[in-house]
């Protein structure tokens, strides 16, 4: 599975607009069509209405409304695509998945879009630093590398 350059440059420059919060969203597809669906990270609202709950907020953390993702799929059955991948940025750290990562991609242990990529992107002082792609291992039934680069 291969991301376009033109789908990578804008996931790129989402993540920096979005500098200092962590952004997030899902690429999707048909042959070599393919398209970016921007999320809003609901994080901050998430944390300021139960802290206790959510202690991070968007600077560390992110998180995607559901009914956002619902609609997101829907259009993507109705153009008959596949989803992708899945990204999100890492504000001032490096890309890697974490185990609050693999927790939201899994449902009892087994990630809801096994096929689907996890992108990582790493922003620091408003540059693209590094980037990674995870992908499931069905034999080790986790995320491993697939993918790494430095854009320093």
């Amino acid at each position: 599975m291969r991301i376009n350059n033109d789908i990578l440059d804008e996931m790129f420059q989402y993540a920096i607009d979005k500098y200092p919060e962590e952004c997030c969203g899902i690429v999707s597809g048909k042959g070599d069509i393919q398209r970016v669906h921007f999320c809003v990270n609901i994080q901050n609202k998430l944390h300021q209405e139960d802290p206790e709950s959510n202690p991070r907020d968007a600077k560390t953390a992110y998180q995607i409304d559901r009914s956002e993702a619902e609609r997101i799929f829907a259009s993507i059955k109705v153009e008959q695509e596949e989803i992708i991948a899945f990204f999100h940025s890492h504000i001032e750290h490096e890309a890697y998945f974490s185990d609050i990562d693999v927790a939201a991609q899994t449902v009892f242990g087994e990630p809801e879009f096994p096929n689907a990529l996890h992108i990582v992107i790493s922003v620091k002082k408003r540059k693209i630093s590094d980037m990674k792609c995870f992908k499931w291992d069905k034999e080790t039934k986790d995320f491993i590398t697939v993918v790494s680069f430095d854009r320093v």
